[in-house]
């Protein structure tokens, strides 16, 4: 009585329930290989913790992971997804340092966040700030720090310095606009010819972007005379 009391306390700690994943078995085009599917998700155990996605973000990395072009690939099936935001949904025993309701984002790539929950080790979750916008949280860890990168490892930049940009307008490309502009360092941002060409230069241009200009210019005579 005392063993069957004791496996159904068990089952009962173990319980699981239905939550939905975009998962991939093999490598391909994204519109064959993508499959939305039921996964079962357990209480969390010791050292774990249960978080509800609450955004997640779709990066080219992550469509080159799919289709098997990127550098590092996930041991299949794998869920799709490396960037989102998530909000602690459940602590097991002996958690330290992430409580119910904390807003985490995951701490390394590949972590699968095309899904509805997942359970996963503290040292796999970072603790954010909650009062930030969860679109921001969802896309904070992989093109904002690329754009701090660029402008921090390279070359010592001091207020008053000008930076040159292509692709402006990419998501890399606006973090460069707003950090080098935190920093009193001016942009000159360069981007394609394309139908909605002015709205996209006021766009650049409010977020604190100095000159934008079309591949077309910066490849003139006029932009020579400009930087020089």
């Amino acid at each position: 009585a005392h063993h069957f009391f004791s496996l159904v306390m068990l089952v009962a700690a173990r319980r699981l329930f239905s939550s939905q994943a975009v998962r991939f078995a093999e490598h391909g085009d994204p519109r064959a290989v993508l499959r939305r599917a039921p996964e079962k998700v357990g209480t969390p155990q010791a050292s774990e913790v249960l978080v509800r996605m609450l955004a997640a973000s779709i990066n080219p990395a992550d469509i080159n992971i799919v289709q098997g072009r990127y550098g590092s690939k996930p041991s299949l099936p794998a869920i799709g997804g490396s960037e989102g935001v998530a909000r602690v949904e459940a602590v097991g025993a002996g958690v330290k340092g992430l409580a119910v309701g904390d807003v985490v984002i995951p701490a390394r790539p590949q972590f699968g966040t095309w899904r509805t929950h997942a359970i996963a080790t503290v040292d796999q979750l970072i603790k954010v700030p909650a009062d930030i916008p969860v679109e921001q949280l969802a896309t904070i860890s992989v093109n904002p720090p690329t754009a701090l990168r660029l402008l921090s490892d390279f070359v010592q930049l001091k207020k008053g310095d000008t930076v040159i940009q292509n692709a402006a307008n990419s998501a890399v490309g606006q973090a460069v606009i707003q950090i080098a502009r935190s920093r009193g360092v001016r942009t000159i941002n360069v981007i394609r010819e394309r139908p909605d060409q002015e709205q996209t230069v006021e766009y650049l241009k409010s977020l604190g972007g100095d000159l934008v200009v079309t591949e077309k210019y910066a490849a003139s005579h006029k932009m020579r005379e400009l930087i020089s």
